[in-house]
């Protein structure tokens, strides 16, 4: 199997992406030495220092070991082959078995009742 090094910047940048952080803010939260500059730059390094790595990962609220281990095409992986059409995902089921507007009006009329 091949020893595939993980690039700890593009995982930074895909955290901070699904957070809709943007890098200014990012930055702003590093304190006066940083830039939206500075963190397109870091974002491209293929491994960060340890001190950076804890303080983003306090920022975005994400385990370092998770920036430092996370390899995207596993994730992949593992996602397409655990959902599919049917799936459900955080309990939101965009496709009910029944009809919402059907429910509303069964709830009114119970409270009408009571």
């Amino acid at each position: 199997m091949q020893n595939k090094k993980i690039h700890q910047g593009r995982n930074i940048k895909r955290f901070r992406e699904m957070l809709g952080i943007k890098q200014e803010a990012l930055a702003f939260d590093l304190g006066e030495d940083w830039n939206q500059k500075k963190i397109s730059l870091l974002e491209q390094k293929e491994t960060i220092e340890e001190d950076i790595l804890e303080r983003i990962s306090q920022i975005l609220k994400v385990p370092v070991e998770v920036i430092e281990n996370m390899d995207e095409e596993q994730a992949v992986n593992i996602i397409a082959n655990t959902f599919d059409n049917g799936s459900i995902l955080n309990g939101i089921n965009h496709n009910p078995s029944f009809h919402p507007i059907d429910k509303v009006l069964q709830l009114h009329e119970e409270k009408i009742a009571l």
